[in-house]
This record gives structure tokens, sequence and C-alpha cells, in this order.
């Protein structure tokens, strides 16, 4: 993947002088907080799947709740890290291209998220303190994304699906969450949810909106590699997929607890975040991503 021409996004923010917090001292306060906000959207499995995460990361040698003082957890000095001007290329194409989708599809403007750079933990805008355990995510609240670029060499090393391309897809899985928000799609699920109580599980909601967002990820694929000064190189394609594999959560779930619970998943399978990624990618089209929908996901 070819990147180093294109435009730099001045939606970054790097908030790595924030620090993170710990469990000492006011940290058990945090990771509390922390467990009942999960407990509040996920129910007691979202709880049990984050000690799981949490457990994991540790024993890879991951401090999932420590604090980083104010640099990147792993990699870089002084508040960056080796992916800062990659990730301000990445988030640059991204908005052409759903600046050039939302017109396409009579969405009007589309508005640019800020993505948070942030080591060890951050007070989101809308969402509360969250850490690195919870890998990279979207905050409805302030359309924002958070990034601790730690789980970047997590991709590589722990998960084995190293790459630009496989951290490329990391950034527009979140984006993708964005597009959601902002045309309506997440208020209209949440709002089923909570007629139903349904969290998570192999048919939820929750899962097709995860499904939704890879398959995002492929149109931003498909047409990013149009945009001038940014181009796709063979194998790209293979690294977002071998990430898409290793962060499925029958795949997580073998690794960290041995085997298998479909009523817990939350983003969906291996075989399936794999599908949807493909479905974007080859049909460049956001309204080929109806996994809300589908019969079979």
């Amino acid at each position: 993947m070819r990147w180093e021409d294109y435009r730099r996004s001045s939606n970054v923010v790097n908030r790595r002088g924030e620090g993170g917090r710990s469990f000492g001292g006011g940290g058990g306060m945090v990771g509390l907080m922390l467990l009942r906000a999960i407990f509040s959207r996920f129910g007691i499995v979202g709880v049990v799947v984050a000690v799981g995460a949490f457990f994991l990361l540790s024993q890879m040698g991951v401090n999932p709740l420590g604090s980083s003082g104010g640099q990147s957890v792993r990699g870089g000095e002084g508040g960056t890290s080796p992916y800062d001007a990659e990730i301000d290329a990445i988030l640059a194409t991204t908005e052409d291209v759903w600046t050039e989708q939302f017109q396409a599809n009579g969405l009007g403007d589309y508005p640019e998220p800020t993505l948070n750079l942030f080591a060890g933990g951050v007070q989101t805008q809308g969402c509360g303190f969250a850490n690195a355990a919870v890998g990279p995510f979207y905050c409805p609240g302030g359309q924002q994304v958070y990034l601790d670029t730690s789980f970047f060499e997590q991709l590589d090393r722990q998960l084995g699906a190293p790459g630009d391309f496989a951290r490329a897809y990391v950034i527009a899985h979140e984006v993708g969450h964005h597009v959601q928000t902002v045309t309506g799609i997440s208020q209209q699920v949440s709002q089923m949810q909570a007629r139903t109580g349904e969290r998570s599980g192999a048919d939820s909601a929750q899962v097709r909106m995860e499904l939704m967002a890879d398959c995002f990820a492929g149109v931003w694929a498909n047409n990013a590699q149009r945009l001038d000064g940014f181009t796709l190189e063979e194998g790209d394609i293979q690294e977002g997929l071998r990430a898409a594999q290793a962060i499925g959560d029958d795949a997580l779930q073998r690794k960290s607890q041995g085997r298998v619970v479909p009523d817990s998943f939350t983003h969906g399978t291996s075989e399936q975040r794999q599908r949807w990624l493909s479905v974007g990618y080859r049909s460049g089209d956001m309204r080929a991503c109806d996994t809300l929908s589908a019969q079979d996901l």
C-alpha cells in the first residue's frame, strides 16, 4: 500500500500526553466504571468477554490499564509512534472516499470524524473513560474514533495479522461506525435493541452492525485505490482478510478461553468478517452492505 504521497488529515489529535490510569490509586474506580459501562451496553456476557480480554492481554505482556507516562505503549518516543503519518494519510483517504459516497447517494455533506491517538487510557467525549484493552473504538456521542497504536503491535505479533493494509482496515472499520451514526443507522438499531433487550449473539443486531462496518471498510478500499497519491499493492487485500480472520469472535474466544460461545458474539465470526469485507470491496457501493436485512450473514 502506497500512501506516502497522499495528503494528511487535519482531524487527528494526539492525546498520548494525557497518560493512562492504572488500578493503583484511583485506577480501581476507573476499572469499575468501565465494567459498569460494558454491563450497561452488553450485559453480563459483555463483562465476561471484557474480563477475558483483560486476562489475554495481561498474558501477552500488555498491561491493559497501565499508565503510559504520555508515550506510545510500544515504540515511539515523545508521544508519537511509527504509525502516526500513516494514520494521518489513511484517515484523509476515508474522508475523501466517504465525501464522494455521500454525494453519490444523496446523503448531503459528509461530517468528518476526529481520530484521537492515546496511550494506555483516555477520557472520551461522550463515552467515559476507556483504556487500551478495549481496542480501537468509535464513540458516537462525540463522533470520534479512539486508537491506541499499541493495538497494531498486538495485531502483528500476537494475532498474526501484520501489514499496513491490515492497519488501514482497522481504521476504516471504525470510520464505518461513524458512517452508521451520521446516517441514522446506529440510532435505529439502538432503538430496536432497547425494545428487544438483545445485546449479543451470533445473529444479533450488534453483530450485524459490526459486519456492516467491515463491509464499509471494503467500500473504502475499493474507492480509495482510485485516489491520486494512494495505491493498493499486491497482497494488500489478503492482509485485510487475515486481520478480519484474526479478530473474529470465534478466533479470539478460542485464543482467550479455548472454546467458542456463539451467544456472546458481538462482532461476527472470522468467516463472516472476511465475507463482508470482501462484499464491500467487490461492490465499492455502500448499498451492498445491508447486513441488517441479510438472511445469511
